[in-house]
């Protein structure tokens, strides 16, 4: 059949789908989201472009759907992506009601492809002006893509000094056997057919911002008319005897994931640091190192994000693996043989055997070309922006993990956030004012880990939380826990008790307030109006296994902590 050629399927009768419900249908054999808002019916993609999460399990709130994994979000009127980390949009597909019928039509080339690329304006050689993005992140992909988007011509040049194009580097700890070119986040025909330059192994080594111009380790230097510093972090290294010692790593490039994997396979490998990456590295390697130890200064895993309760539930997971825990205790030396490390000495005097040794006891910002400039950093080396991206210096914008930005869930204090889908959304508000269309920040942080084929979500910002309210089960790897802050939710997180964790990130997006109250009390606590759900029915939500028409919870309903706007996360299938 012509990928041309026009389909037209009855997929439902209108009685069969209520208000704000998700109806995964099928037309030629491929799945279709149909929603129905306001009485009015829509069809789009069904899966996320992002990583394939089905749709119909996500959270709706008037025309906006979130991905009940990762928290991007799609309008659903035009399948536009309204929130990362999804670099792509939904396609939309035709919706006719007949004699109480509903049908979809679309082109079958459309239905085969789960995504949209937005379009984007072409590069014209008659406009000299230079829009340079320092680095090869996601920060500065997303900005490039944006530029493009919203009508610019003139050049653009991403310069970074890795040899990759951009890649997705979180799976450079979850799933350590891929390539570089398997993690790539564009091709390279791409980035050609959109004009935007790529330049690789090309690291900025100053900056003169009365000139406009970068100069390069190279000795090459390049003027710019905007521009962009996403220049992204770097692992913080050892400071203890032997940390020089072959096969001591850390984790920054594919070259080094690869590195890793090989030297573990069948060996002992010492991870320095129970942080996200080292607890991915150790769960990814859980069965393929020959002994595994986690040595950290703190109680538990991960303890400063999502503190105690869920780095116990972590470190439980890995252990049930083999993977042995050095807690509250500190690297001292290591040693080795023919310059090669053989084993790590603690604190206490204990020494493990260490054929490869894992650094991830942090990161700095990749800002010290900038130390002799008039640029705003803090004291870690931060840049300082604005809610528009912008820095102190005229012209000069700054995104991602290089930046100390306002945080509105800290009361505008500020922080930087090393996660994907903030750097994401940095690079795009970030296009948006280099083009003078002025736009403020305005985004709830998002980011999940994944250990043993489980991912715990997370959504807010949690910093310097007090307190916090547990519902579901710790022991059984089944909750949701709110994070509170005088007297408020800032942040949740959540292991198998999707779409919770997508429900909250909209609800903080509104800018709504939960009481510690009302998490307490759960949604049955709030009120009668409309209808009363408990948060039994809420946990319902992940054990449901019904093969054909199943439906969910209707988590509008849920939301008397919402607005008086409908949220919904009713699903079916059909």
């Amino acid at each position: 059949m012509d990928s041309n050629h026009t389909i037209t399927a009855e997929v439902c009768k209108e009685a069969d789908v209520g208000d704000g419900e998700l109806w995964e249908t099928m037309v030629a054999g491929y799945p279709v989201l149909l929603v129905r808002n306001k009485k009015e019916f829509r069809a789009l993609g069904s899966r996320c472009p992002h990583y394939g999460a089905p749709l119909s399990k996500g959270v709706l709130r008037g025309e906006r759907l979130r991905c009940p994994w990762h928290g991007a979000c799609f309008n659903i009127k035009t399948g536009d992506i309204e929130e990362y980390p999804s670099l792509d949009c939904l396609p939309c597909f035709k919706v006719t009601v007949e004699d109480g019928k509903v049908f979809v039509t679309a082109k079958k080339k459309d239905l085969e492809s789960s995504l949209r690329v937005k379009d984007k304006s072409k590069r014209c050689l008659l406009n000299w002006d230079t829009m340079l993005l320092l680095g090869g992140g996601v920060a500065a992909l997303v900005c490039a893509e944006t530029l493009r988007q919203e009508g610019f011509t003139g050049r653009i040049i991403m310069a970074t000094k890795e040899k990759h194009l951009p890649y997705d580097k979180s799976k450079l700890s979850k799933q350590m056997n891929l390539k570089a070119e398997d993690m790539y986040l564009r091709k390279p025909e791409f980035l050609d057919a959109h004009g935007i330059e790529v330049w690789t192994e090309k690291e900025a080594v100053s900056v003169d911002f009365q000139k406009q111009k970068v100069r390069f380790m190279d000795g090459s230097s390049q003027k710019y008319n905007q521009l962009l510093i996403a220049t992204g972090s770097h692992s913080s290294f050892l400071k203890v005897p032997g940390a020089d010692l072959q096969n001591v790593c850390i984790l920054q490039t594919p070259e080094d994931s690869s590195k890793i994997l090989e030297l573990a396979t069948g060996k002992n490998l010492v991870i320095i640091g129970a942080s996200f990456v080292g607890m991915e590295i150790a769960a990814f390697l859980s069965d393929k190192a020959g002994t595994i130890s986690v040595v950290e200064k703190k109680e538990f895993p991960f303890q400063n994000v999502l503190g105690p309760q869920v780095g116990g539930v972590a470190m439980k997971m890995l252990q049930n693996k083999g993977v042995k825990f050095y807690m509250k205790t500190e690297l001292s030396e290591l040693k080795g043989k023919d310059g090669k490390v053989t084993e790590a000495v603690l604190a206490g005097g204990k020494k493990l055997p260490a054929d490869v040794v894992v650094v991830g006891i942090g990161v700095f910002p990749n800002s010290e070309f900038l130390k002799d400039t008039s640029i705003a950093r803090d004291d870690r080396g931060a840049i300082l922006v604005d809610l528009r991206m912008q820095t102190n210096i005229p012209n000069v914008f700054a995104a991602g993990d290089v930046v100390s930005f306002p945080v509105a869930l800290l009361n505008g204090d500020r922080s930087s956030i090393h996660h994907q889908q903030a750097a994401e959304a940095h690079g795009h508000i970030a296009a948006l004012n280099m083009l003078k269309k002025e736009k403020e920040l305005h985004t709830v942080p998002f980011f999940w880990t994944t250990m043993l084929g489980k991912s715990i979500r997370y959504a807010g910002c949690g910093n310097g939380y007090t307190d916090t309210v547990v519902k579901g089960s710790l022991e059984q790897q089944k909750f949701l826990i709110f994070y509170i802050r005088d007297g408020f939710v800032t942040a949740a997180a959540s292991l198998d008790y999707d779409p919770m964790v997508s429900l909250i990130a909209e609800v903080l997006w509104s800018g709504r307030q939960i009481s510690k109250e009302e998490a307490e009390r759960g949604p049955a606590g709030l009120g009668k109006r409309r209808m009363p759900m408990s948060w039994s029915s809420a946990e319902g939500l992940g054990r449901q296994k019904q093969p054909h028409v199943h439906r969910s919870t209707n988590l509008s309903c849920s939301s008397r902590w919402l607005l008086a706007g409908s949220f919904h996360s009713a699903h079916r299938s059909r």
